[in-house]
């Protein structure tokens, strides 16, 4: 991977239809993004941070020049190939933490790894490591619902975290959570950046979020405003 860069993009735009008009969430977003790093996108509601994270996430695709993840044009895979770079390569942790309610946590987290090709005492083992870096693994036979909203957001870490992915992607990961539950997952994303050399770009405006990151890109009406790496 070329110098260890784990997202690259040039000039990235994207606009979408509104109307008969359109609207541009991104304008010209030049930004590179190194192996470990512990990073966020910065800014207010309608600032373009979600949309880039989206793109980042081979959810969405430009409009007008480059993303780069891991070596891959974002904009040049089809549906199969994004697919498939999401699956191993890339976790995901979600505001609404977004987990099965009538399966137990051991089979949320488990559940990425039956897209991969690992045997049941292979998955077994990894779920089980999973839920020890978070610190639950005597829930692994709970479900959501018994489950505090903490607690429900250190599985979600734990499902992001399992096929230990180059890349996770976390947008307002603590926008439903109080501070002392706040702090407990972004110690536990710290830790696991620091272990597991695992790349963390977050989408948020939450202070208690800014405070833990290593690098701040800031973004204001779709443009790169500040970039401040500590």
């Amino acid at each position: 991977m070329e110098n260890n860069m784990i997202i690259t993009t040039e000039k990235l735009t994207k606009r979408f239809p509104m109307g008969k008009t359109e609207f541009t969430a991104l304008k010209g977003i030049d930004l590179k993004l190194g192996m470990g790093e512990f990073a966020g996108l910065i800014g207010p509601s309608g600032s373009g941070k979600t949309t880039l994270l989206n793109i980042v996430g081979s959810l969405d695709t430009p409009t007008e020049g480059k993303a780069l993840v891991l070596n891959q044009s974002i904009g040049n895979l089809n549906a199969k190939q994004a697919a498939r770079l999401r699956k191993e390569q890339l976790g995901f942790i979600f505001q609404s933490y977004n987990l099965l309610q009538v399966h137990t946590v051991f089979e949320n987290v488990e559940f990425p790894l039956l897209l991969l090709k690992y045997s049941t005492t292979e998955r077994k083992k990894m779920v089980m490591d999973a839920l020890d870096w978070v610190g639950l693994t005597d829930k692994a036979k709970q479900k959501p619902s018994q489950l505090s909203g903490g607690e429900c957001q250190r599985v979600a870490i734990a499902r992001a975290m399992v096929k230990k992915p180059s890349l996770v992607l976390a947008d307002e990961p603590t926008a439903n959570l109080d501070a002392a539950n706040s702090h407990n997952i972004l110690q536990t994303m710290e830790k696991l950046n620091q272990e597991l050399k695992t790349t963390f770009l977050f989408a948020t405006h939450d202070e208690k979020v800014i405070g833990y990151l290593k690098r701040k890109i800031f973004l204001k009406d779709g443009m790169l405003d500040k970039d401040e790496i500590l």
